[in-house]
């Protein structure tokens, strides 16, 4: 037994040597420069060595598929239904040219108007594009996660082996660390924000309540490994104002509240989210909403002027579309934003999917779950561009400044720009929209007939 103390003792310094070793590593490459807003450059190399690993995997698996005459990718189908831009009217008149001699302005209805309908509605259940922008976005290449490739048949020894190694490295090494510094983020975060919370209000508790949250979401950002670029920096959202941005993943927050000081909205939680919550206000003026407000639009509206207002108070952060898109699209945005008659920075953020998948399924993964595979992921690769600001013009209703904001978005960031309200992942759709297709087709028909009338 005493034959063993020595072992023991240098286990525990050897432990406690590692341990100094890792504190000093996070400290002087991680923490220091996050709280200076520096980088050294690690994560650039890391990205473009996972790069060249990629395409040499694919390369490799494209010869080893063409030698053994493998079919190399599986019939993967997204978007398997031609469609024209078309009008309502124009398509109702081809389908009258090609059934009968007759033309639009003839009938006021026709028995094969039906068809038209009864087609658009097989298309929408074999390619309906809404449900498409609620899964993961198919990749061309492999990134050895093997999440969103679904593609992909053909597996080698060699593939096999790296795959392995990138399993052992993204689970033994760089959890363990990401999890270190989220942790630590949201430790000074919460520490932070509550000791400024104590200073009375003014210029220094305005600087160093900024700077400390600033601080924190780079740390946070670094527990991801997250690669950002900005563009356009000189259009950032100022003091009296609201940022909006499409919405792929919980952690736009602090990708965006990693290069500017907002004013957060949201609804009060509980556990660790309600602690957050409560320093962060002491801090700063964010918006919090009990559960029973949120319904109140009319409320939430009056609170949001009141903020907007008041010119010396941080912009507000909003995502219009209340609900996560997959990267590939911007989806309706809500009107209530857009009323208040405030100034719009728009943003737009695009993330790279080649590196790890950032959108959140929110009706198949949990958040624990979510953050899990954020952080056993290779990287998060993004690029965000501030947009010029942009104001309501007088001829503008709210649901119009809202789409041309969501269209210089979607624009921007090479999104496609959809009418469909992202609340239909949940829900039936609406009766309005029904009503307005029927609109269509009455109007047409109706006043056509009128026009007749006249002549």
């Amino acid at each position: 037994m005493f034959l063993l103390l020595p072992f023991d003792s240098l286990v525990v310094n050897l432990l406690g040597i590692s341990i100094t070793v890792l504190f000093t590593l996070l400290l002087v490459f991680i923490i220091v420069p996050a709280i200076f807003g520096v980088s050294f450059g690690i994560r650039k190399v890391y990205m473009k060595t996972l790069l060249k690993i990629f395409q040499w995997a694919t390369l490799r698996i494209e010869r080893g598929a063409k030698e053994k005459n493998h079919p190399l990718y599986k019939p993967y189908v997204n978007g398997i239904i031609a469609k024209d831009p078309t009008s309502l009217e124009e398509e109702i008149k081809e389908i009258r040219r090609s059934g009968s001699s007759k033309t639009l302005d003839t009938p006021e209805f026709e028995l094969s108007d039906i068809f038209y309908f009864c087609r658009k509605g097989i298309e929408t259940i074999m390619d309906d594009e809404v449900t498409k922008r609620f899964s993961a976005e198919e990749l061309e290449s492999w990134n050895l996660l093997s999440r969103t490739n679904y593609n992909f048949q053909y597996i080698s020894l060699r593939l096999t082996v790296l795959w392995g190694l990138g399993v052992l490295i993204r689970y033994c090494f760089l959890l363990p660390l990401r999890i270190a510094l989220a942790f630590t983020g949201i430790s000074l975060l919460v520490t932070g924000t509550t000791v400024v919370g104590y200073l009375p209000n003014g210029r220094c508790k305005e600087f160093l309540s900024k700077h400390v949250h600033l601080m924190c979401y780079r740390i946070c950002v670094r527990a991801l490994t997250a690669i950002i670029t900005y563009h356009d920096r000189e259009n950032r959202p100022r003091n009296g104002g609201i940022c909006v941005a499409n919405h792929t993943s919980p952690i736009d927050v602090i990708i965006l509240a990693s290069d500017g000081y907002y004013a957060m909205v949201g609804q009060i939680h509980g556990g660790l989210m309600g602690v957050i919550q409560r320093a962060m206000v002491k801090a700063c003026p964010h918006i919090w909403f009990e559960r029973s407000e949120v319904k109140d639009r009319h409320l939430v509206a009056k609170r949001l002027t009141e903020h907007v207002q008041d010119k010396s108070k941080l912009p507000i952060l909003i995502f219009p579309e209340g609900t996560c898109i997959n990267n590939t699209s911007v989806m309706m945005f809500k009107k209530g934003s857009f009323e208040i008659g405030a100034t719009v920075y728009p943003v737009a953020i695009k993330y790279d999917p080649q590196f790890g998948d950032a959108f959140w399924n929110s009706s198949k993964y949990g958040m624990v779950t979510y953050l899990l595979r954020m952080m056993t992921s290779w990287a998060i690769v993004c690029s965000v561009w501030y947009l010029p600001p942009m104001t309501r013009q007088p001829e503008e209703d709210a649901v119009q400044f809202a789409n041309r904001v969501k269209s210089a978005i979607a624009r921007q960031g090479g999104l496609v720009d959809l009418l469909w309200d992202g609340g239909l992942k949940r829900e039936k759709v609406k009766d309005t929209f029904k009503e307005e297709q029927q609109k269509l087709y009455s109007k047409m028909i109706v006043g056509n007939h009128e026009d007749r009338s006249r002549s």
